[in-house]
């Protein structure tokens, strides 16, 4: 219990008169007071709902469905000496550990019952660390298009990369960037637009009693204008007839209605509201006049939240900029290139190149080698408007002898039916996770291998005679307390 979760009495006062008439301050402070059920989001990229489900009887785990996410669960496991974090499952991308209402914004933003073409060919998500809602409408746009996840904090983006990759995404391109810049950088660029904005944090003391320490409402009222100033930018980067979530997990009017109000004066027709009262069952239990969803967390037994998702119907004025990137690095491999690369890539690893993707080099300093690098066609109108930090997926680097394949092979475009595949026991799996060669019983072999543990693919190794060289990033060697 959070029983001495800190909610200041000029906190309590302002819910208190913001509070719908049909909710109770007894139930919303009996709510802070308890922590989070776990819950967790299925990966469809790697494991369709049903098998996990399976998987996840036989470990005993106990789930139950999450109404606004077809892929989400709450989970009942023991714990005591397997975290999840540290389960195979996790490790291998099957799922990602998400607070529930963390889940609404990408389904709210891939509503079908709204936008039956809710097909996004370009999306942007302005603040995406560490990365639950950018893997999650990767998975909802099934790895096609072009996915740009910014993040602000560049401490956070490693964090970011490294649950991109574990997920198996490859259609993304990272940047570091203030939000406010993309309204003049890439304006009308985008099919959707998620800005899940930063915020005061008012929903989140059931996961940190700690969370309203600081809390003021002279700081709610300067989040808001960076609030303001977020939305704008993200709805001037939204082309007309797209969509634009604006949420955060908080609660006050300022940072929210008032935010999406400030939208609708400064666009005015430009700008509509859409309703989520029909998102999942239930949903009219928290939806505001305007359309909004404001989650109180005793109404669905969950953090406090606020979406709202908004059409944009005609242009708007963008700022001017003036832009000065530098020589793009990166060439397109010529058709000639991304034949021999494609046919070298199936001959060795039986790994396919997917549709929709191309195939790019860089050159290494001071070298003659190269690095080659997959990019998801859709990401091409933007190269010359933007500096990404990180782009696609890379497959390999060259050498005089050829290409040396690289990890996100294993990860990003492995299907797990492959001929070049070892299947590794529940000890090998655990040593392949530390860092460490593996001696399957398999007989050995030559050259590079992928590696899998019940099914799924989790890497990417070399034959040394008898044992597997491993090939795992030194940032993903894990070393204690594994499955």
């Amino acid at each position: 219990m959070h029983a001495n979760v800190y909610l200041p009495e000029a906190f309590l006062t302002k819910i208190a008169s913001i509070l719908p008439s049909t909710l109770s301050m007894t139930d919303f402070i009996a709510a802070c007071q308890r922590p989070l059920r776990k819950s967790i989001r299925v990966n469809t990229l790697k494991i369709s709902v049903e098998d996990f489900a399976s998987r996840a009887n036989d470990k005993g785990w106990v789930l139950s469905p999450i109404p606004w996410c077809e892929e989400g669960f709450w989970i009942d496991a023991d714990e005591t000496i397997t975290p999840l974090g540290n389960t195979a499952e996790h490790m291998s991308g099957l799922f990602y550990i998400q607070e529930a209402s963390s889940m609404l914004p990408p389904s709210a933003l891939f509503d079908k019952k709204t936008d039956s073409e809710a097909r996004y060919t370009s999306v942007l998500d302005v603040a995406s660390a560490p990365g639950s809602k950018t893997t999650q409408m990767a998975a909802l746009m099934n790895n096609q298009g072009v996915l740009v996840a910014n993040e602000y904090s560049a401490s956070r983006v490693k964090v970011l990369h490294a649950n991109v990759e574990r997920c198996g995404v490859r259609n993304t391109a990272l940047s570091n960037f203030d939000g406010r810049v993309f309204g003049s950088w890439l304006p009308e660029h985008f099919d959707a637009v998620l800005l899940d904005a930063p915020c005061s944090g008012e929903g989140t003391v059931r996961k940190d009693e700690d969370a309203m320490k600081n809390w003021s409402q002279d700081s709610v009222i300067d989040i808001a204008h960076t609030q303001k100033a977020l939305i704008i930018s993200a709805f001037q980067a939204l082309k007309v007839g797209g969509v634009l979530v604006y949420s955060t997990c908080t609660l006050s009017r300022e940072e929210n209605q008032e935010v999406c109000q400030h939208l609708k004066d400064t666009f005015g027709d430009a700008v509509t509201f859409e309703s989520l009262s029909e998102l999942f069952p239930s949903a009219e239990l928290s939806t505001t006049e305007e359309g909004f969803l404001h989650v109180f967390p005793q109404v669905y037994d969950s953090e406090g939240f606020f979406i709202a998702r908004i059409r944009k119907n005609s242009a708007v004025t963008t700022p001017d900029v003036k832009k000065r990137l530098g020589k793009f690095p990166f060439s397109k491999a010529s058709a000639k290139e991304r034949d021999q690369i494609t046919a070298t890539l199936k001959e060795s690893l039986d790994v396919e190149i997917p549709e929709r993707s191309s195939l790019w080099l860089r050159s290494k300093e001071k070298s003659q080698d190269k690095e080659i690098w997959l990019f998801p066609d859709a990401l091409e109108p933007m190269l010359g408007e933007l500096r990404f930090s990180r782009m696609g997926i890379k497959i390999a680097e060259t050498h005089r002898n050829g290409y040396r394949w690289q990890h996100q092979i294993a990860t990003t475009l492995a299907t797990g039916y492959e001929d070049r595949i070892v299947a590794l026991s529940t000890d090998e799996a655990r040593e392949w996770y530390m860092g460490r060669d593996v001696r399957p019983t398999q007989a050995g072999s030559q050259g590079e291998v992928l590696v899998a543990y019940q099914g799924v693919v989790i890497g990417l190794g070399k034959w040394v005679g008898s044992r597997i060289k491993n090939g795992l990033p030194r940032e993903l060697v894990r070393d204690k307390n594994l499955f």
